[in-house]
């Protein structure tokens, strides 16, 4: 897919989102779909997630991130445009917060 056609979105996603399982809930959301990006805990208790793709199977993908997976409890996901970072253009991954 040419870089013309993709772009950049950053998603924060609020609620009881860690240790239920959301980060990987997301991570085989972005497969199923063919977004790339990553995903990792916040110190304030959110979800920040970076995805690259089409604007359509983003908009789809934050669509699921407002489901989240059955444990978890979503209050509020929030995006905003991001920088295209070629580093995560093929594959997400679960990024862990250095804490």
């Amino acid at each position: 897919m040419a870089d013309e056609d993709r772009i950049a979105r950053m998603f924060y996603v609020s609620g009881s989102v860690q240790g239920v399982g959301y980060r990987h809930f997301t991570r085989r959301a972005a497969h199923m779909l063919g977004v790339a990006g990553y995903a990792k805990n916040l110190r304030d208790g959110r979800v920040e997630i970076y995805g690259i793709g089409p604007a359509g199977k983003l908009e789809e993908f934050r669509r699921r991130l407002e489901q989240g997976p059955p444990a978890a409890a979503v209050w509020e996901v929030t995006e905003e445009a991001a920088q295209l970072l070629p580093r995560y253009g093929d594959d997400f991954s679960i990024e862990h917060e250095g804490w």
